[in-house]
């Protein structure tokens, strides 16, 4: 249950829930590897990981692209895939080719790294969906349908690759620097809202979400899963 000298990669590792996660398998001892769209992010993320930290440029969308990284490199111990880029809005407001590629970047991207990641036999697959799969809400249909997706790609996934265990970590609202666009007293008031109705009285951080990710790696006895870390959320 050590993640000591074990390859890891983290899928969209130079941000967010990704680098929380990249963190974490760090700080307990993994030959890490990050991946990301931006070779600029991904620069950045080594430079603030650093201990030997390697880092690639890898878009999820592009499939020949991932075909010919996990082709170029070993097999990986644990892979996580926390890569998404989507856009959320009423069904009958959201263009339909950005509702196209909000799918094509979370499910479909997740779809493409499972079907070409080479993964020693026991290691594990992860995945991150989103409490809206559970508790939808007006006007994110289409994220709600893209995280249930990705929920039911983990549970066909872990019976397909089995013994590679395949879970998937759901999590509420986490700061992150998605809602850097907000402006500060915006971001402030829809934080705090959000804590008081959680029944954990605060909001997430990646480095809560990088536990439970942690927990997938290192459990053996863990697979088919999908955990749902989002301060009550679900139940609120």
């Amino acid at each position: 249950m050590s993640l000591d000298g074990k390859r890891v990669l983290v899928v969209g590792g130079s941000s967010g829930i990704g680098f929380g996660a990249a963190q974490a398998a760090l700080a307990a001892r993994a030959d890490l590897t990050i991946v990301s769209r931006s070779s600029e992010k991904v620069d950045r993320a080594v430079s603030r990981l650093g201990g030997g930290v390697a880092g690639a440029v890898l878009d999820t969308a592009d499939e020949q692209g991932v075909e010919t990284f996990f082709a170029s490199v070993a097999p990986f111990d644990h892979v996580v895939v926390s890569a998404a880029r989507t856009k959320i809005a009423a069904v009958r407001e959201l263009p339909l080719d950005d509702a196209y590629r909000s799918m094509n970047s979370k499910f479909w991207g997740a779809y493409r790294v499972a079907r070409k990641a080479r993964i020693a036999d026991h290691g594990s697959l992860t995945l991150i969906s989103g409490t809206l799969s559970i508790r939808p809400r007006k006007g994110a249909a289409l994220q709600s349908a893209i995280n249930a997706a990705v929920e039911g790609l983990t549970r066909g996934l872990a019976l397909e690759f089995a013994p590679v265990r395949v879970n998937c970590v759901s999590p509420g609202l986490v700061m992150t620097e998605m809602y850097e666009g907000l402006e500060g007293d915006a971001r402030k008031s829809m934080f705090e809202g959000a804590a008081e109705r959680l029944p954990a009285g605060q909001i997430g951080a990646p480095a809560h979400i990088a536990v439970q990710i942690m927990a997938c790696m290192t459990n053996p006895y863990m697979t088919g899963a999908t955990i749902y870390v989002d301060g009550g959320g679900a139940i609120a």
